[in-house]
């Protein structure tokens, strides 16, 4: 639905064109190329006696064919330079998150920067004195202006969280209730995908009490408990066995051995053990359930018995 919605419509570029062709030939009456000289100079005294003095138009804005295909030339030169710098920054691969993040942030302000050189570039082409506008009114007047304080703050933003290395493309973190993966810092907004692959668009100027997740180790807990019957000595020795064994199983996961922690707790059911492990954030949720299944599987080929909740019913002799 949201694709067709965004997809062009013919009837309205038509309308658009057609405007615009109009435009043209009501302003400068000898853009019409059938027409004879007297034919011209009778329309446009025609419109002039309806409208005023709109050939005026022309000494403003220089609207001509040959002006017409310039800023064709210009829109077809800066589409076509900025998808050469797209495909450049596309086939960068840096190591470093924060090299991945400086190019984000490139990718998204080349579109920045060819729509502004176009508007300017445009302009000049149209006759306009672009240098008087800078000159009268000044770079930032002209952005106040045209009421563009949020995007001057998000871009800002934008900036400083590459170069402070608050946190890079491939972080994960968290930001307003929001954990995730750093997808793409751009010039104006951050993308942020969580585990369901939804992806949370966040202008920088609002990116405040960010958890950094990927700043420091991570910890990966469980919990496992074995009957009150179990000597618990023996079971701590068949743990110092296992335990390197999960690592050497699963060491893109594991980077070092999980640790016995010790008793957590002397429950209603059990003798409740903690097992620990240093993974990197990405495998926070992964790690315990791994852990969770060798254990499982080496307490029972070790004959360790892993209680359950029971259910004793005395039944009334009548």
């Amino acid at each position: 639905m949201n694709e067709k919605k965004n997809r062009p419509q013919p009837k309205k570029i038509l309308l658009y064109a057609i405007l615009l062709a109009a435009f043209l030939v009501v302003t400068n009456p000898t853009l019409l190329p059938f027409l004879s000289p007297e034919a011209k100079q009778s329309i446009g005294s025609v419109w002039r006696s309806l409208f005023g003095d709109v050939d005026s138009i022309a000494s403003v804005l220089v609207l001509n064919w040959a002006t017409l295909f310039k800023l064709v030339a210009m829109v077809l030169l800066l589409i076509l330079l900025t998808a050469i710098a797209g495909l450049i920054l596309s086939h960068i691969h840096p190591r470093s998150g924060k090299a991945r993040s400086a190019v984000t942030l490139l990718q998204s302000a080349v579109s920045y920067f060819a729509a502004l050189i176009g508007i300017f570039w445009g302009l000049s082409i149209l006759g306009v004195g672009v240098s008087t506008i800078f000159a009268s009114v000044g770079v930032l007047a002209l952005v106040i202006g045209f009421g563009a304080e949020s995007l001057v703050a998000d871009v800002v933003t934008g900036v400083f969280l590459v170069f402070e290395n608050q946190f890079n493309v491939g972080d994960i973190i968290e930001v307003g209730g929001f954990r995730g993966t750093v997808e793409q810092i751009g010039i104006r907004t951050t993308y942020i995908r969580d585990a369901g692959d939804n992806i949370k668009i966040i202008n920088n100027s609002d990116l405040r009490n960010i958890l950094n997740r990927s700043a420091a180790q991570s910890w990966a807990k469980t919990d496992v408990a074995v009957s009150y019957n179990e000597d618990l000595e023996r079971v701590e020795k068949v743990l110092a066995e296992l335990l390197p064994k999960i690592r050497a199983k699963y060491p893109e996961v594991f980077p070092n051995d999980p640790v016995y922690s010790g008793v957590q707790e002397l429950a209603d059911s059990g003798v409740v053990l903690r097992i620990a492990a240093i993974v990197r954030e990405q495998d926070i949720y992964k790690a315990p359930r791994l852990l969770n299944r060798e254990l499982k599987l080496g307490f029972d080929r070790a004959g360790i018995e892993i209680p359950f909740p029971q259910v004793v019913v005395h039944r009334a002799e009548g």
